[in-house]
């Protein structure tokens, strides 16, 4: 497998961790999380994937803390 690509997977899984982790945390469905880091706001292109290389080493509490932060900075509802 190719480097690049073995990246962009790792970058895919990450996003789906972020999704479905704050959707659990939240009690709303991953696909409510996804709409809200992509359309409401530009989170997940401007954010969570920029910041994979940092955000990745983090544990999974404050990841999903770091993002809800990010949520409420935007002035977004949840």
């Amino acid at each position: 497998m190719e480097y690049n690509n073995f990246m962009k997977n790792k970058e895919l899984e990450f996003v789906v961790f972020c999704i479905e982790n704050v959707a659990d945390h939240l009690g709303l469905k991953g696909e409510e999380i996804y709409k809200l880091l992509t359309e409401k706001s530009d989170i997940l292109d401007n954010y969570i994937i920029p910041c994979f290389d940092t955000l990745h080493t983090q544990g999974k509490e404050y990841i999903v803390n770091d993002i809800i932060d990010v949520i409420h900075e935007k002035g977004l509802r949840v």
